[in-house]
């Protein structure tokens, strides 16, 4: 649990929300090490990704700090947003720009309190199109739905579908990512369903070119694909 006494030193965002869509880079610590994370980081950017997510799952505290504050810089760098997958309190102490919550994670409306209004709070919604009509009242500032195909990083037996997506475009108001072994080559109906943006792990970050791969997602959302 975070100190709100000890956050009050800590630097809340302060710049303006960004526009949720496009490439939705996680960079996942199981995929890259702390030697290769920021330049792969770089790749994605260059390659055209429009918002990066840090993603480490351990409790190394120290190296996660030094990893997100450099991940920050090289965003800052970019113009483009930092996200700190799960951990409210890193997200504070950086000065990230914002925060993606799981079902096991901390709430929305705490993590609203703490990192400010300002902040982009992304909330998995999974295959529940229930949580995400919650979430967007509550304040999320998109929602993420999937896994849509098969996935390494995310094998969980959780699959959301394009009618699930189709039914979300028409009720909800909030950005929507889709997730989920989502390539270049099967994201076009994701797109056209009604995602804004496409939330890629090892897609991009597998792949031995990631500044190529980034541009091929990035192409997707371009107006030769999508007249709208």
């Amino acid at each position: 649990m975070v100190n709100f006494e000890t956050n009050l030193l800590y630097n809340l965002p302060k710049i303006m929300k960004y526009s949720i869509s496009g490439l939705y880079a996680i960079a996942d610590t199981t995929l890259l090490s702390s030697k290769d994370l920021g330049s792969a980081v770089s790749l994605a950017l260059l390659g055209g990704a429009n918002l990066i997510q840090y993603r480490d799952k351990s409790q190394e505290t120290h190296r996660r700090y030094q990893e997100a504050t450099s991940l920050q810089q090289i965003c800052r760098q970019h113009g483009v947003p930092l996200i700190i997958n799960d951990d409210i309190t890193l997200a504070a102490k950086i000065g990230a720009d914002g925060i993606h919550l799981g079902a096991d994670d901390p709430s929305l409306v705490l993590a609203r309190q703490i990192l400010g209004d300002k902040a982009i709070i992304g909330v998995s919604c999974y295959n529940e199109l229930s949580r995400a009509i919650i979430a967007e009242q509550k304040g999320a500032d998109y929602i993420a739905f999937g896994r849509f195909f098969p996935s390494k990083t995310k094998p969980e037996p959780i699959y959301a579908s394009i009618d699930l997506l189709q039914q979300a475009r028409k009720i909800l108001h909030t950005p929507i990512v889709a997730i989920g072994g989502i390539t270049p080559q099967n994201a076009l109906p994701i797109i056209e369903a009604g995602a804004d943006a496409i939330a890629v792990i090892g897609g991009l970050f597998r792949s031995p070119n990631i500044r190529a791969a980034a541009t091929a997602y990035k192409r997707l959302f371009s107006s030769q694909y999508l007249p709208r």
